[in-house]
């Protein structure tokens, strides 16, 4: 699958998402080690501590599906022309999993950058600090 495969899945993944209040609905596809890839959108809530984030809805989404290990994932906004980066908490969700997991944030207008998760999140808290 190339990158604009997947950025098309986290496209066509924002379409269903559900945005009344910050009227940025995104989509995200996730690829899984095994190739698989599951999609995610946002849904917000009035309590909006209750959101759902569309990272998060792909990795619960993949885990689900009892997979473990992401090889990349796709985020998307239509209505944003800033590169869609995972908020704080999808960040640390994601490093649960897969800390080197690529991550393709795509603008409105299809472009896009590439970042190892890695990258925009050092020294992360992950189970190693339990052993």
């Amino acid at each position: 699958m190339t990158d604009r495969d997947l950025i098309n899945r986290a496209v066509e993944a924002a379409k269903n998402a559900y945005a009344p209040y910050s009227k940025l609905g995104m989509g995200a596809a996730l690829e899984c080690s095994d190739g698989t890839v599951v999609t995610g959108c946002t849904v917000e809530n009035a309590a909006l501590g209750s959101t759902i984030c569309a990272e998060q809805a792909a990795v619960c989404a993949a885990v689900a599906l009892g997979k473990r290990r992401f090889r990349r994932l796709a985020v998307y906004s239509g209505n944003s022309m800033a590169y869609c980066t995972p908020c704080g908490t999808c960040r640390q969700v994601l490093s649960e999993f897969s800390p080197d997991v690529e991550l393709l944030c795509v603008r409105s207008d299809g472009r896009y950058v590439s970042y190892k998760l890695r990258d925009l999140m050092p020294n992360m808290y992950s189970k190693e600090h339990f052993e």
